[in-house]
């Protein structure tokens, strides 16, 4: 299953929440991969500061991501009066029904700018479903199998990209997208990717009536 058909019309900016950020970085191929893409990619303000904080553990993507904003490859906005009252609701209340500043962030500026909300959580999806049921939404896998990401990253290209997102960044795949991932990673590396399904990296015993 390929990208959804509304990532197709260039006119709709992806907002891209942190761990799109550093799903993207971890393939290797970042900066290719977004020039594939026709759409402008933004981040909100809080997503740099946010990535800031893995950097005295040794992380990186707060570099990487502000090298991609210097190549004009990705652009950080700030939240207007509009988003910032959609923000308020998504962080105010009890843990059960709120989410963290990067992806209030993202998904009040999409909101209010009509774009698409780039998440891999799904805590995240699942609130937009209820409260902004209009909202497009998009996963980092989504961006990566792209039709032009996937004419610009042929051959074992882009299976070598996801494997590495899966592998450094433990990127989360969703249910629909499990068959095309491991198709382009190749079953022999399934095993080595954390934040797939167990009964993917793991398959159950033959029985004795099967072996």
């Amino acid at each position: 299953m390929g990208s959804p058909t509304f990532l197709n019309d260039p006119s709709v900016p992806l907002v891209a929440d942190a761990s799109a950020v550093i799903n993207l970085i971890a393939t290797g191929c970042a900066p290719t991969i977004i020039s594939a893409i026709p759409n402008r990619i933004v981040v909100v303000d809080v997503i740099p500061a946010e990535l800031e904080t893995g950097r005295p553990r040794g992380r990186t993507d707060s570099v990487r991501l502000a090298e991609l904003v210097t190549a004009g490859l990705v652009e950080v906005v700030t939240l207007g009066d509009i988003a910032s009252q959609y923000f308020e609701e998504l962080v105010v209340g009890p843990a059960a029904e709120t989410l963290d500043d990067g992806e209030a962030a993202t998904i009040a500026y999409a909101v209010e700018h009509s774009g698409t909300a780039v998440l891999d959580e799904r805590k995240a999806t699942r609130m937009c479903a209820t409260r902004f049921p209009t909202l497009h939404l998009a996963s980092t896998v989504d961006i990566l199998l792209h039709p032009e990401v996937q004419r610009h990253h042929g051959g074992g290209k882009l299976g070598d990209a996801i494997f590495n997102a899966l592998r450094e960044a433990r990127m989360k795949v969703f249910p629909h997208h499990l068959e095309e991932v491991i198709r382009l990673i190749g079953h022999e590396r399934a095993p080595l990717c954390q934040s797939l399904p167990r009964s993917i990296r793991i398959p159950a015993p033959k029985s004795a009536e099967q072996s």
